[in-house]
């Protein structure tokens, strides 16, 4: 039986574990933190994402805390016109087979941490090195524990150690966008009646997103606005509410209110990383951010994350090792690449000043233009990430 070590307990980490030990492998998760645990912050699980955690036994508990929007709202950042209405809900799942959820990021792990045996995870395991000793892997760990396996896994995030050690160090490109985000109990905000939707506000240097998640009894809220310079590369720096607010001067109440009704906030450095000509070395292979971190303009970082783990448990299970894993990286890196570019772009057209290219943006969104709907994504949502036939056939289009 192929040994394989996943090195990260992330969402990522832990959906491959799953999607591996599905397809018979012996599958060991290795986590430095002391415990599990995502940061106050939601997440879209989109059809092609789904499809794959339904498969995997997560149904049930997607459905207990998995939101299912109405449509994509999207919106001008002033008076709040409608500029496009796309159906979700009924219409995706339809058209696509499984549904679209949105979720607190915390309930999407513990669903995963049920899912996956408790001895198979294993904590407080920081990577510090690792050797490829041609027919097998030794990962060393601090405190000087090692473990060899067949393969090893990087879903160790966007300051990926696996990737550093098979690449070197590499430098991100802050992309100019800081994004506060926030989570705010749903009685707070009962007096705007918000609809079950995704809503996305587009203005001038800035957009803003909310939506439901928690069973509809929290609302998601990120707003992403243009800086010159930062620093830091963090999901946990705190950020002031009243910063928040100010940012979103001359925009709709309902945002302000939003924001306003946050008790606390958190910063984050949007960065970029170009696409990487190849993720494997060997027997080691990267997943997740740690392959492919893209803005989160596409809302698809976790559900390629879901759809790395799938495609790599298929490659596996008819292929040996060093073989698998270029059969892997040969097949996604085509898709996370197009999806990296799709997001990069997405900042340009959320955050037109108010002109001449707004305008058409804009008379093309009311028209129902096809580049705005969700029937345009169906090479996204349709896709099956374990059926390297289907994958291919994609490739090919």
């Amino acid at each position: 039986m192929t040994g394989v070590v996943v090195v990260g307990g992330g969402i990522g980490g832990l959906a491959a574990a799953l999607s591996l030990l599905r397809a018979g492998l012996d599958v060991h998760v290795y986590e430095q933190a002391s415990e599990l645990s995502e940061v106050g912050a939601g997440v879209q699980v989109s059809p092609n994402a789904s499809r794959i955690l339904h498969r995997l036994g997560l149904a049930a508990a997607l459905a207990a805390s998995g939101v299912k929007p109405l449509a994509w709202h999207q919106r001008r950042w002033a008076d709040g016109r409608t500029l496009l209405r796309a159906p979700l809900a009924e219409a995706l799942e339809a058209t696509y087979g499984c549904p679209h959820y949105q979720m607190h990021r915390a309930d999407l792990l513990a669903a995963l941490v049920e899912a996956v045996p408790p001895e198979r995870i294993h904590l407080g395991h920081r990577l510090e090195g690792l050797t490829d000793l041609g027919d097998a892997v030794e990962a060393r760990f601090a405190g000087g524990r090692t473990v060899r396996a067949d393969v090893l896994v990087g879903a160790d995030g966007i300051h990926s150690t696996v990737r550093q050690v098979l690449f070197g160090a590499d430098r991100a490109r802050f992309t100019g966008c800081v994004a506060y985000r926030g989570v705010v109990p749903a009685e707070r905000l009962a007096a705007l009646g918000l609809e079950v939707t995704a809503q996305i506000w587009m203005g001038p240097g800035r957009h803003f997103v909310h939506y439901f998640i928690s069973g509809r009894r929290s609302v998601n809220f990120v707003a992403v606005i243009e800086r010159e310079t930062w620093t830091r590369e963090s999901w946990t720096d705190r950020g002031e509410v009243a910063d928040a607010v100010a940012a979103y001067v001359g925009w709709h109440p309902q945002v302000r209110e939003i924001i306003g009704a946050a008790d606390e906030t958190f910063t984050w450095a949007l960065f970029d990383r170009p696409p990487l000509p190849r993720w494997s070395a060997g027997r080691v292979t990267l997943l997740g951010d740690a392959a492919h971190a893209m803005l989160p303009f596409m809302a698809q970082g976790a559900a390629q994350a879901i759809e790395d783990g799938a495609t790599l448990a298929a490659c596996l299970r008819q292929l040996p090792p060093v073989a698998a894993l270029r059969r892997y990286e040969g097949v996604r890196i085509p898709r996370t690449a197009r999806l990296q570019e799709m997001s990069a772009g997405n900042k340009t057209r959320f955050h037109l000043p108010d002109g001449d290219a707004q305008r058409e943006r804009d008379d093309q969104m009311a028209a129902g233009s096809r580049s705005w709907s969700f029937n345009a994504l169906g090479w996204l949502y349709e896709h099956d990430a374990a059926e390297l036939s289907l994958t291919a056939d994609r490739l090919r289009t």
